[in-house]
């Protein structure tokens, strides 16, 4: 697909219920509720999926009580220039090392990590929740924040390890002010600079929200 004559890229992961999701989170159900099938005037379903389902965006509150929701979100952060990093090799927790290898210009404010994770959204479904993952640290989560990238993107559904203990990279980049963007699918995306837009669901209030996200040539 083209907008504006540059490619535009789908990176969002399908809903549906096979979709991996966070252990302990609602499971995905799509019940139609209104059929044509049945001698209805059109077709209805009810959509019953938790906050970070997929694709999502994470807003402060969903660790800092009292902050902003997904509401609040400027929409001129989840809009704008990025540069997709490749790491595709990389399957377990990234150090700061990795990201300073990327040999980053200085002014990116928006950066997607495509690591092997988006190789677990191409093995057929349902697939089993996995027990390490490419993720920050919490020094890596110290280094994005150096570089005052505003928002970070990674293709699985937490930017942190799984049980990390007080959950310090997501306590670090919201209360910085950080967007971040978990379950992306970067497997089809070569690395380099793109216009990112990130358009979650606008829930009042909400402490997540699915989105779908596209990228478009440069």
């Amino acid at each position: 697909m083209s907008l504006g004559g540059r490619r535009a890229i789908d990176i969002s992961l399908g809903i549906g219920p096979d979709l991996l999701v966070w252990p302990g989170d609602p499971a995905i159900e799509l019940i139609p509720r209104v059929q044509i099938a049945k001698g209805d005037a059109a077709n209805v379903s009810e959509l019953r999926i938790g906050t970070h389902t997929g694709t999502h965006v994470d807003p402060p509150v969903h660790f800092i009580v009292g902050a902003a929701g997904i509401d609040q979100v400027a929409l001129e952060v989840l809009a704008g220039p990025c540069v997709v990093a490749d790491l595709g090799a990389v399957s377990e927790p990234i150090e700061p090392s990795l990201l300073e290898g990327l040999g980053l210009v200085e002014g990116v404010e928006r950066l997607l990590l495509r690591t092997a994770n988006s190789e677990l959204w191409r093995r057929p479904r349902p697939i089993a929740f996995p027990d390490r993952y490419a993720c920050l640290t919490p020094k890596s989560a110290a280094w994005v924040i150096e570089r005052r990238i505003r928002l970070i993107g990674i293709d699985f559904l937490s930017v942190e390890q799984k049980g990390a203990p007080g959950h310090p990279v997501h306590h670090a980049l919201l209360e910085k002010g950080v967007v971040i963007v978990e379950g992306l699918d970067l497997g089809g995306v070569e690395p380099g600079e793109y216009d990112l837009t990130v358009l979650p669901l606008k829930i009042l209030d909400g402490d997540g929200g699915p989105a779908r996200a596209m990228l478009r040539e440069r």
